[in-house]
C-alpha cells in the first residue's frame, strides 16, 4: 500500500538521534531541552491531590475555567494587559501543539509564513502541513539578529503571517524594544498575522525584559502567543501550555482544537491553578536558571569552545571552529562517541543545513551533571 508523504523530506529528527547515540555511548545529553533536576514536590502533591479528589474526567475544552482566570490574573500583573478568560485563552497539551493549532487555523495553500532561521524544528512541517509556504530569512551571525530590511523585501500580497520566538530556540537570543518598534512598523496597515512563541517566557537573564506581545495591543491584536507550563515549572513530560489571543482569532484556534484535542489532562490543570498563586516561582526562575548558565560559561572557559551568548532559554551555542574543521553534525557525533556529551548541530535548525561550526548545549542540568560534562570536554 503506498501512501503519498505530506512531509517526504522529513525523517528521523536530529534530536532522536543523539539521544540514540547518548544512551549508546552512556553519554552526558546536554543535547533536548529538559532539565534532569526534580520539579517542585508541592506541584505533584497538588495534581496528587486532584486526582484523588476525582478530578479526573474532562474539564471544559478551552481549559479548567479556574486555570484561564488566574492566568488572566498573571498576564495582568505582568503586562498591565487585560486578557478576557473566557474568549482569548485556551489550554493546550503543550506549546508545540499550540503553534501548529495557531497556523493550522489561519493558513491556505498558496499563503507564504516568514520563518526565521535557525528555528525550533516544528514551525516548517506546522507549515507545509496546511499547503503553505515558508519564506526563510536568517538571522545574523553570530549575534543571531533579525535583519529587518530583508524581512520587508519579503513581505508580499501572500505573506500570511510571521513566526517570532523569544527567548529564541536554539540560539538563547531576545527581542529588544527595536525589533518590535520593527515589527509594529512592518504589520502596520496588513493583515499580517503574527505567531509568537514565547515558550520561555520566565526563562530570561542578565535583567533583560521580556518584549512580550501581549505588551502591545496593537499586535496582540493580530497574534497568536505561546506559551508553556513544561519549561516554567520543569515538567516537559506534562504537555501543558496555553494561547492567547484576541478573540477573534482565538475563535478560529478554538474550531481547530476541539476537533483535535478536545480537552486537556484535567488533574494537573486543577494542580497549576492552585500553583500559580506562587508568583515567586516564575518570578524568579529567570535568576535561578541563569546561575545554571553562568556555572555552565566558566566550565566552559577552560575548554576550546568559544561561547555564543544566550539571554534566555534553556541553551547556550558555542563555536568548536578553534578545535575542529569537521561539519558541526559529524562533530556532534565524535563528541558522543569520543567524549561522551551529546549536543545539537545548530545546522540542524536550516532548511539548507548552514554549518557555521557550531553547536547548541542544555544547560538546564545538575552543577554535577555540567561539571562532569564539562570535564570530558577538556580532554578533546
Amino acid at each position: 500500500m503506498h501512501i503519498a508523504s505530506k512531509l517526504p523530506q522529513v525523517g528521523t529528527t536530529i534530536f532522536t538521534v543523539m539521544s540514540q547515540l547518548a544512551q549508546q555511548y552512556n553519554a552526558i545529553n546536554l543535547g533536548q531541552g529538559f532539565p534532569d533536576f526534580k520539579m517542585d514536590k508541592v506541584l505533584i502533591e497538588l495534581a496528587d491531590k486532584a486526582m484523588t479528589g476525582g478530578c479526573n474526567q474532562y474539564t471544559h475544552t478551552n481549559g479548567l475555567p479556574a486555570l484561564r482566570g488566574t492566568l488572566a490574573e498573571k498576564v495582568k500583573q505582568l503586562y498591565t494587559t487585560s486578557i478576557d478568560p473566557e474568549t482569548q485563552i485556551t489550554i493546550t497539551p503543550g506549546g508545540t501543539y499550540a503553534i501548529y493549532t495557531a497556523l493550522t487555523s489561519i493558513l491556505h495553500p498558496g499563503d507564504e509564513v516568514i520563518v526565521f532561521e535557525p528555528a525550533y524544528d516544528s514551525y516548517v512541517p506546522d507549515i507545509v502541513l496546511n499547503g503553505a509556504k515558508p519564506v526563510f530569512i536568517a538571522l545574523q551571525y553570530p549575534a543571531y539578529s533579525i535583519p529587518w530590511d530583508e524581512v520587508t523585501k519579503n513581505i508580499n500580497a501572500k505573506t500570511k503571517a510571521i513566526i517570532i520566538n523569544s527567548p529564541h530556540n536554539p540560539t538563547g537570543t531576545v527581542l529588544s524594544e527595536e525589533d518590535i518598534e520593527a515589527l509594529r512598523i512592518l504589520v502596520a496597515n496588513t493583515a499580517i498575522i503574527i505567531v509568537s512563541d514565547e515558550v520561555y517566557e520566565h526563562l530570561i537573564f542578565d535583567g533583560t525584559p521580556h518584549q512580550s506581545l501581549l505588551r502591545y495591543p496593537d499586535l496582540l491584536e493580530r497574534s497568536f502567543i505561546i506559551f508553556s507550563f513544561g519549561k516554567t515549572y520543569h515538567c516537559t513530560g506534562w504537555k501543558l501550555g496555553y494561547c492567547i489571543a484576541a478573540a477573534p482569532l482565538m475563535q478560529e484556534f478554538r474550531k481547530v482544537h476541539q476537533f483535535n484535542c478536545f480537552s486537556c489532562d484535567t488533574p494537573k490543570q486543577y494542580a497549576l491553578a492552585t500553583y500559580l498563586q506562587e508568583k515567586d516561582k516564575y518570578v524568579q526562575l529567570g535568576t535561578q536558571i541563569q546561575q545554571k548558565r553562568d556555572y555552565f560559561r566558566t566550565l566552559m572557559q577552560q575548554t576550546g569552545f568559544v561561547c555564543i551568548p544566550s539571554h534566555g532559554s534553556y541553551f547556550e551555542c558555542y563555536s568548536y571552529a578553534a578545535l575542529s574543521n569537521k561539519p558541526d553534525t559529524a562533530f556532534a557525533i565524535e563528541l558522543v562517541q569520543k567524549a561522551g556529551v551529546a549536543t545539537i548541530p545548530v545546522s540542524s535548525f536550516y532548511h539548507n543545513k548552514t554549518d557555521e561550526k557550531v553547536l547548541r548545549f542544555c544547560f538546564a542540568k545538575k552543577e554535577a551533571t555540567l561539571l562532569e560534562a564539562a570535564e570530558r570536554l577538556k580532554h578533546l
